[in-house]
């Protein structure tokens, strides 16, 4: 009875096991007609659906990467490949997942990984001409990538020199101008200078001017003042008037001719000499 048992629940357990996996394919089914319908996001979560009941399902994984690819979403696509390829053993499913995930980075403009991809794809199976032409493309693609980081570089170079010389252009530029106004200053320094030197002297002149014309005028008050004292010292004639002056005259006549009848008296008379010797 209970061996009876054992054989019925193992068979009640296959026919689960089997429904499962009927129920994955579904899933897989409908996720190929989504994805021939371009409908990528929903056959994707529709292979992620059918992974939950079979998570070996190789066509799930492989599908569901496919349409992360078609979505653009390169980077989860080539790290699904990648997985895809570490778990099988299967060489012609790890070629393949090689292939696409060469595809995924070469989308993804990473040439160099891309290029890593493809050749371990035409590793695993040298037949494949479509891996082939890719890698010669991704190779091509990568050499492209270089030059145009060089010229990128070089570029940039030649700008940063460019902006360098115009720095010092403007550098050189400002130091003349400093200098300019550095000059223009030292000049109207030096022009304040000598014009206060200048005021200065001139101001000086101006009072020693001052000063000697305040000495001259006061020489020549002195000199004046020294010629009013002198003046002043001398006799002044005395101021007759006419009544004065009148009978002045008069009197010196009356003098004349009395002097005059005095010589006329002595005219008439000898006048002896006597001498103190004998002749």
């Amino acid at each position: 009875m209970n061996k009876i048992h054992n054989i019925l629940l193992i068979f009640l357990m296959i026919s689960g096991f089997s429904a499962a996996a009927q129920e994955d394919k579904v899933l897989v089914k409908k996720g190929n007609k989504a994805f021939e319908n371009q409908q990528y996001s929903l056959a994707d979560s529709l292979y992620n659906m059918a992974l939950k009941l079979n998570p070996n399902s190789v066509a799930a994984q492989f599908n569901s990467a496919d349409a992360l690819f078609q979505q653009k979403k390169y980077a989860e696509a080539a790290e699904k490949f990648k997985q895809i390829a570490a778990n099988t053993q299967d060489k012609k499913v790890k070629a393949d997942a090689y292939h696409n995930m060469g595809n995924a980075l070469l989308e993804a403009e990473k040439y160099q990984e891309s290029i890593e991809a493809y050749k371990k794809a035409l590793k695993l199976d040298p037949s494949r001409e479509d891996t082939r032409y890719n890698l010669a493309y991704a190779m091509k693609k990568l050499l492209q990538q270089q030059q145009q980081q060089q010229q990128n570089k070089d570029k940039n170079k030649d700008q940063q020199n460019k902006d360098n010389q115009n720095q010092n252009k403007d550098n050189q530029k400002n130091k003349d101008q400093n200098k300019d106004q550095d000059n223009q200053n030292k000049d109207k320094n030096k022009d304040d200078k000598n014009k206060d030197n200048k005021d200065q002297k001139d101001k000086g002149n101006e009072e020693k001017n001052k000063d000697q014309k305040e000495q001259g005028d006061k020489d020549k008050k002195d000199e004046q003042k020294d010629k009013e004292k002198e003046k002043g010292e001398q006799p002044q004639p005395a101021k007759l008037s006419q009544k004065d002056a009148q009978r002045m005259l008069e009197a010196l006549n009356n003098k004349e001719k009395d002097l005059q009848r005095k010589l006329k008296k002595k005219k008439g008379k000898a006048v002896n000499y006597k001498t103190d010797k004998d002749w």
